[in-house]
């Protein structure tokens, strides 16, 4: 059963497919574990916090600066009371120019923008990760399995070993040469098992959960997956390149609010004076704030142009990155393959080995010395096809984090 998983988000156009082998799993398949740890995963879970605070800001900027307010009061009037002012109060508002804000709320989303790349990036991250353990639960798992069928095997050779000696065919050596080789095999197995146990742990804590809980994988070593085509032009669409656009996006905003923010400020407020006897007078007022000594706006604009400078450079050396990465997956996946049909052809022949020795057990003339040599060439061989099987499932997970 070949089965291929893709995730989607709901911005952005995050798209990860995660290639699965002859892999099925008792309690949970690959592609719902990745989605679990999509919903628990305590960094994706702060980066979409960071983000929902990034959104908020944008609701912020809209605000206009504090309404100032001042009040006089006369302590000790004059006896002349009628020719004086007993009180002034002052309202003044100041507005910035127009559309600054808009231009502020634009700066502000698209920070937000670059910002929600990083979730994309994580969770990509993430599903690779995951998909990275399971599949070394995979291999281990595997390799569990043909120790244990390799046991049998030494366990019947044995068996045959025993009826030799009976016969002066064999000698007790041989014997105890087979009973230590099973000896080794189930030290190995135990020692896989508690590296099983390790990287169950690992992917556990990937999912936020219980360390301790179960992942169980049922194994059919029956060969490797095809091999989905790619397009590497989509490499352009990755979002570790796309929040470099994101945030040149974000300094030409800020350059945009720069130059809004240079223009003057306009106020507009009210002047109330309370004049004794005599009637009281209310006055309009307009005032207007002209930064006409302030270098920090042609500072500012220098910034931004040497930050989106920054910015292209710092995207084309990621790319770099990103294509070297991707380069050298497609090439040690085309090198498991190959080494994983080296190993079932090598198989193939020890296999025949065997059974060479055993009908010439039938004749008398088995060599035990041999039997074992044969057995760890087999051995060998399998986890050979195991290890080959992770690796090329290993770089199908890298390459379709990059080009998908």
């Amino acid at each position: 059963m070949r089965t291929h998983y893709k995730y989607h988000t709901s911005k952005g156009g995050l798209l990860f497919a995660a290639l699965l082998l002859t892999i099925s799993v008792q309690s949970q398949d690959l592609g719902s574990l990745v989605m679990e740890a999509y919903a628990n995963n305590p960094d994706i879970k702060a980066f979409e916090l960071q983000y929902q605070v990034a959104i908020e800001k944008t609701k912020e900027v809209n605000a206009l600066p504090n309404t100032t307010m001042e009040a006089m009061v006369l302590a000790n009037p004059p006896e002349n009371i009628a020719m004086s002012e007993m009180a002034q109060f002052e309202v003044m508002q100041m507005f910035p120019w127009f559309k600054t804000i808009t231009a502020r709320e634009n700066y502000a989303s698209s920070l937000a923008e670059a910002q929600y790349e990083d979730i994309a990036i994580a969770k990509r991250k993430l599903a690779a990760s995951v998909s990275q353990s399971y599949y070394a639960l995979f291999a281990n798992q595997g390799k569990q399995k043909v120790l244990v069928e390799n046991i049998a095997l030494l366990k019947t050779y044995e068996t045959l070993a025993l009826n030799a000696l009976e016969v002066g065919k064999a000698s007790a050596v041989d014997v105890l040469r087979l009973q230590m080789r099973q000896n080794e095999l189930l030290a190995l197995k135990k020692v896989l098992e508690q590296e099983y146990l390790s990287e169950q742990s690992q992917l556990n804590s990937l999912l936020n959960r219980d360390k301790n809980t179960p992942v169980l994988v049922t194994i059919e070593l029956d060969g490797l997956s095809e091999e989905l085509p790619y397009d590497a032009n989509n490499l352009q669409l990755h979002p570790e390149l796309l929040k470099y656009d994101k945030l040149f996006k974000s300094v030409t905003q800020s350059e945009l609010l720069n130059q809004k923010e240079s223009a003057p400020m306009l106020g507009l407020g009210m002047n109330y004076t309370i004049m004794g006897m005599h009637k009281n007078m209310v006055m309009p007022m307009v005032s207007l704030s002209i930064p006409i000594f302030n270098n920090s706006f042609k500072s500012k604009s220098r910034q931004n142009e040497i930050k989106q400078q920054e910015i292209i450079v710092q995207k084309q050396s990621k790319l770099n990155t990103l294509e070297a990465v991707l380069d050298k997956a497609v090439k040690a996946r085309k090198a498991a393959r190959i080494n994983y049909e080296i190993q079932a052809q090598n198989l193939a022949q020890a296999k025949n080995a065997e059974e060479i020795l055993l009908k010439s057990y039938e004749t008398g003339t088995i060599d035990f010395r041999d039997v074992l040599e044969v057995q760890e060439l087999q051995l060998k061989f399998q986890t050979g096809q195991i290890e080959a099987m992770r690796d090329f499932q290993v770089q199908s997970t890298i390459i379709h984090y990059l080009s998908k």
